[in-house]
């Protein structure tokens, strides 16, 4: 190796070294007590007993009036179906409407209205499982052509979520008394706590076909939510 290279070498080592050295020195700088620094996690699964359901009609027709009508008779009348099947009012949206015409393309000739398409969704939340496949069906006997999104969720959830939340912050404490009892020392207090938010994981169920079987079905009241938190803790020590 030549002289030149050799000492090209050594510089890099030495700033890289300078670096890591600088960079040690921050951090003991930022916290210059004696600390534990630890993470509490937690998930808890809870069964569903609710759904959020999405359905859509898709209606097309010569004239946009046509479309839109057909579209709205099919809404109102499932609504009335969720109304006497005991829905409560406040579950159910159903204020929008997508009209749009619809042309042919031939090649090499001016595009050619051929009707109009109107689409409206509804999202109904089912508090009874147990009436959630019969509500689908009726959908489909109400003129109701399209399943968008089934979402599980728990009515217990903000519970839930408090108690994962107390799980995490009992886990990081845990963990902490634990590292200190071991290196023979003892917990002054919190010094800093990063608390990252965690969202609610719950099953999404999808259908192709609005035909549903007695095992389908079933699958329902199978279904579970997971919550998951997570904390990071900065203890002092004493």
């Amino acid at each position: 190796m030549n002289r030149p290279l050799l000492i090209s070498i050594l510089s890099g080592a030495l700033f890289t070294l300078t670096a890591a050295s600088s960079l040690s020195t921050l951090q003991a700088a930022e916290l210059s007590f004696a600390h534990i620094e630890t993470e509490g996690t937690s998930t808890i699964e809870a069964p569903a007993d609710m759904a959020i359901i999405n359905v859509q009609v898709s209606i097309e027709a010569d004239s946009a009036k046509a479309a839109k009508d057909k579209a709205d008779d099919a809404v109102s009348q499932f609504m009335q179906r969720l109304l006497n099947a005991g829905i409560d009012k406040k579950h159910i949206q159903s204020a929008n409407l997508q009209l749009n015409p619809q042309y042919s393309y031939v090649q090499n000739e001016p595009r050619k209205l051929t009707g109009y398409s109107a689409n409206r969704q509804m999202t109904v939340t089912v508090m009874d499982l147990n009436s959630l496949n019969e509500l689908l069906d009726s959908a489909l006997v109400e003129g109701i052509n399209n399943v968008n999104n089934i979402e599980l969720k728990s009515s217990q959830e903000a519970q839930i979520i408090a108690q994962a939340r107390q799980a995490a912050i009992n886990d990081a404490k845990q963990k902490a008394q634990s590292l200190a009892k071991g290196f023979g020392e003892q917990i002054a207090g919190v010094w800093e706590v990063r608390y990252f938010s965690q969202q609610p994981h719950q099953p999404e169920m999808y259908r192709a076909s609005m035909k549903m079987n007695a095992d389908v079905a079933q699958t329902y009241q199978q279904g579970q939510v997971t919550i998951s938190d997570r904390i990071e803790v900065v203890f002092r020590l004493k």
